[in-house]
């Protein structure tokens, strides 16, 4: 059974899929989840509370994806390839995670902003969520720390520089197939695949 939290998180972003951000109700999100209105105003503060927590809930999933695909078989350009098809899989049937990795929001999304000074919020994962969701940069740092550290087994400290440069490379293809398809008739993992073996450092 999912917790109330995630219930309503879940009714969110229904909700979202239906109707632009702005015309969605606070109680109508907390009668889909089946839980009070008092419940979700103590979970998540208030309805821009609710819109962090969706964000950075968006953001952790795709950043868990990304984790399972660096964790599949083959060598780094298989692996990355793997991360660069999931990205854009992500991008392309999640509008958040497409609004988080290229900073384009529309008006039908939440945008939420960084707080100055995070309310000090009761609720753990909701002072997380307060902080603010990564940045396009930000996320892509992530992913590319994450690469990193999947794949470098061993290499010497200017290797791993280099294999940081090609992640970024991997990602930035992804990125680009996630904006906007290829005029190719492929999808992002094999250009990816091919840049990342036709690249020294990979």
């Amino acid at each position: 059974m999912p917790t109330a939290r995630e219930a309503l998180l879940d009714a969110a972003l229904s909700a979202l899929t239906t109707r632009p951000w702005p015309t969605v109700r606070m109680a109508d999100v907390a009668s889909a989840a089946g839980v009070s209105r008092q419940t979700l105003y103590n979970e998540f503060g208030s309805k821009d509370g609710l819109a962090r927590a969706m964000v950075r809930r968006a953001a952790d999933g795709y950043l868990a994806g990304v984790e399972r695909a660096l964790g599949s078989p083959g060598g780094t350009g298989d692996r990355l390839a793997a991360t660069a098809a999931w990205t854009v899989r992500a991008a392309r049937t999640n509008a958040l995670v497409r609004a988080l990795l290229t900073g384009c929001w529309s008006e039908r999304l939440p945008r939420p902003v960084r707080l100055a000074a995070p309310a000090g919020s009761p609720v753990p994962a909701q002072r997380r969520a307060d902080a603010g969701p990564p940045t396009p940069v930000e996320l892509l740092g992530l992913v590319c720390d994450r690469a990193v550290a999947a794949l470098d087994e061993g290499r010497l400290p200017r290797d791993s520089a280099a294999l940081a440069t090609t992640c970024e490379v991997a990602m930035r293809l992804a990125l680009s197939y996630a904006v906007a398809a290829s005029v190719l008739p492929t999808d992002a993992a094999p250009l990816v695949r091919e840049a990342v073996e036709r690249w020294p450092a990979a």
